[in-house]
């Protein structure tokens, strides 16, 4: 089973679910024994298949940190948070998360593009 952590712990993820945002990126970094990087990255594959045939769902790619580190981060852009929420919530998702190795820890946050002049847009 895979352990959360907050990325912010003065705005945990289950805070976010209840705001009426969109479209959102979800920023979900993981850590893993070196041992168990095979079986996080099976893990995560699972979940990124089921995830994609849900509404609102739009993509998602994994990386690793270079070199020895077993590091990875998650991103995944999703219509609204009500569609992620939805998903996030499912049962069915929820059991899949008993799939990931002991030792994983995961930090997942919901952001949205911001607009800086000159650098970006929203």
């Amino acid at each position: 089973m895979v352990n959360i952590k907050p990325l912010d712990p003065d705005f945990h993820i289950e805070q976010q679910l209840g705001i009426e945002a969109g479209p959102v990126v979800l920023i979900n970094l993981f850590t893993v024994d070196p041992v168990d990087q095979d079986a996080l990255v099976e893990a995560w594959a699972s979940d990124a298949q089921w995830m994609k045939k849900q509404p609102g769902y739009i993509s998602t790619q994994l990386h690793k940190a270079i070199g020895d580190g077993s590091m990875y981060l998650n991103y995944a852009v999703w219509d609204s948070v009500a569609d992620f929420r939805t998903a996030f919530a499912n049962p069915e998702f929820q059991q899949h998360l008993s799939h990931y190795p002991s030792s994983a820890v995961t930090s997942p946050h919901l952001f949205e593009k911001i607009a800086v002049p000159n650098c970006c847009t929203a």
